[in-house]
C-alpha cells in the first residue's frame, strides 16, 4: 500500500481531476490524499473575512461565486446525468452548510471550518468520478480519524487506530480517498494541520500505516538543485536523504514543507516527489539512503534580518549566550543562524514580528546593529567536515560576493551563508556554475 497525495493544482479543474483520476485507477489499496481545488481555499478565507466585516452582502456574493465554479466542473467532469445529479447534490449540501455558518458571528472556530470545506469537496468529486469510471473508491472521512493535542501535534496512536479501522471497514475497496490538512482538536472541533498541510496528513498516514512509499504530486519534477525562477538549466535531484530534504525545505524549496519530512522519517518510509504533469518523469526519491561526496542542491531563503549583539562585558562572562537565548524564547522567535567571537552574537530571524521588544532588551547587553533585507544561501549535501574541499568550492564559487555570515557544522549537510538581497540571483547562479 502506498499513500499518494495530490495538491490543489493537481485537482485544480475537470480535467486534472480526470487525469488524477486515470494516474490513480490502476493502483489498488492506495490510500489517496487530496487538498482543496486551486484557488477554493483562498475563496474560502475571502467568505471568512467578509463575515468577520459584517458583510453578508458580500459574503453571499462570494459563495455564489464559488458556487459557480464547482457547478461548471461538474459539468464538465461527468458524462452522465446521473452523476452529474449525485454531485450536484453533494456539494449543494456543503454550500447550504457554508450558507448558514455565513450567518453565525466570526470565531477562528468558525473560520477554520469554512475552510475545511474545500477537501470535502474535492474529495467529494473524486470519489464520484472514480465510481463514474467503474472504480471501486471509498472515501473515508479525516475528522474522523485525523487528531491533534492542545500543542497541535497529531496524536499518533488515537490517528493509526482509527485509521486502520477505517480502512478494514472496506476490505475490497480499490483505493481509499481522504482529505488532507483538516482534522479534530483535543476538544473535537474542526481545526487544521497548518504546517505543511496535506503534505503532512500524507505523510503522517504513511508513516503510521506502515506505507510502502509516501507519493506527494505537485506540478514540478520533484526537488532541483537550484531555484529554476533565477537559474537557467536546472535539473531534479534525483535522491535526497531526509536530512537533506529537510534542509532544502526549510531554506526556501517551496515544493515541500520541512514538518512534512518528520514522520515518514522517524518511522523510514521513503518519500517520493512526482509530476501530474509529466508523470513519466522520475521525480525525487527521499530516504534515509546517503550518497556519499557529493553536493546535491542550492536553496535561498528570503526576507531575513540580521542581528549583531556587541559586547566587551562578553567576554569571558558565564551566562551571556543564555541571556541571549532566553529573550528570543520570550519572544517566541526562532533563530536560523547564529555564529559567535569573544565579543559578539551575530544571528538571524526570519520573523520581524517582536523585533522592537527584542531590540530594546538586547541594547541592556550590548550594543545592538540590525541588518535586514538579507537571504540565506544554503547549499546541501554530504558535508560531513572530514571530506575534503566542498565547503572550500562553496566559499570559492562566492568569491566576489559580500558574505555577511557563515554557519558550517551546525550539521552535516549544510553550510549556510548569509548575503544582501540583491546579490541573491548572482550568488544562485554562482553556486550553480562552479558546483554543478
Amino acid at each position: 500500500m502506498k499513500v499518494k497525495k495530490f495538491g490543489g493544482t493537481s485537482v485544480g479543474s475537470a480535467e486534472r481531476i480526470q487525469n488524477v483520476g486515470k494516474l490513480i485507477s490502476g493502483c489498488k489499496k492506495d490510500v489517496v490524499v487530496l487538498s482543496a481545488m486551486s484557488g477554493t481555499t483562498n475563496s474560502l478565507l475571502e467568505i471568512s473575512s467578509a463575515i468577520k466585516k459584517e458583510d453578508k452582502i458580500q459574503a453571499a456574493n462570494l459563495i455564489c461565486q464559488l458556487r459557480k465554479k464547482y457547478a461548471d466542473t461538474i459539468d464538465a467532469l461527468f458524462k452522465s446525468e446521473e452523476y452529474k445529479s449525485q454531485a450536484t447534490e453533494a456539494i449543494n449540501e456543503i454550500f447550504s452548510e457554508l450558507n448558514d455558518l455565513a450567518e453565525k458571528p466570526f470565531s477562528t472556530k468558525l473560520e477554520k471550518e469554512i475552510v475545511a470545506k474545500g477537501e470535502l469537496m474535492s474529495t467529494r468529486l473524486m470519489d464520484l468520478h472514480l465510481h463514474e469510471e467503474g472504480i471501486n473508491s471509498v472515501l473515508l472521512p479525516a475528522l474522523d480519524f485525523m487528531k491533534t493535542d492542545r500543542h497541535g501535534e497529531p496524536v499518533e496512536d488515537f490517528i493509526k487506530e482509527e485509521a486502520s479501522k477505517a480502512i478494514s471497514k472496506h476490505p475490497d475497496a480499490d483505493l481509499y480517498i481522504t482529505q488532507g490538512f483538516i482534522c479534530r482538536n483535543e476538544n473535537g472541533e474542526t481545526d487544521n494541520l497548518q504546517r505543511g498541510g496535506s503534505d503532512y496528513t500524507a505523510s503522517i498516514l504513511g508513516a503510521l500505516l506502515g506505507a510502502e512509499e509516501i507519493e506527494i504530486w505537485t506540478d514540478i519534477d520533484g526537488m532541483h538543485n537550484n531555484d529554476p525562477r533565477y537559474v537557467e538549466d536546472t535539473r531534479p535531484v534525483h535522491n535526497l536523504h531526509f536530512e537533506e530534504a529537510a534542509e532544502l525545505a526549510y531554506f526556501g524549496a517551496k515544493i515541500l514543507h520541512p514538518t512534512c519530512i518528520l514522520p515518514a522519517r522517524e518511522h523510514n518510509v521513503p518519500v517520493r516527489l512526482l509530476n501530474t504533469m509529466d508523470p513519466e518523469a522520475e521525480g525525487t526519491l527521499i530516504e534515509n539512503n546517503l550518497e556519499r561526496n557529493s553536493i546535491k542542491a542550492v536553496a535561498a531563503k528570503d526576507n531575513i534580518t540580521a542581528i549583531k549583539i556587541k559586547s566587551g562585558r562578553m567576554l569571558l562572562a558565564y551566562g551571556f549566550l543564555k541571556k541571549v537565548f532566553e529573550i528570543f524564547e520570550k519572544y517566541e522567535t526562532s533563530i536560523d543562524m547564529i555564529t559567535t567571537s569573544e565579543v559578539g552574537v551575530s544571528l538571524t530571524i526570519d520573523n520581524e514580528k517582536n523585533l522592537p521588544q527584542i531590540e530594546e532588551e538586547l541594547s541592556k547587553l550590548g550594543a545592538v546593529t540590525i541588518d535586514r533585507d538579507m537571504v540565506i544561501i544554503c547549499v546541501v549535501g554530504d558535508l560531513e567536515w572530514t571530506n575534503k574541499g566542498f565547503e572550500a568550492a562553496a566559499l570559492d564559487a562566492l568569491r566576489n560576493v559580500p558574505v555577511r555570515m557563515i554557519s558550517y557544522g551546525g550539521s552535516n549537510y549544510n553550510i549556510s551563508f548569509l548575503i544582501r538581497k540583491e546579490d541573491k540571483t548572482k550568488a544562485l547562479r554562482l553556486l550553480s556554475y562552479h558546483l554543478f
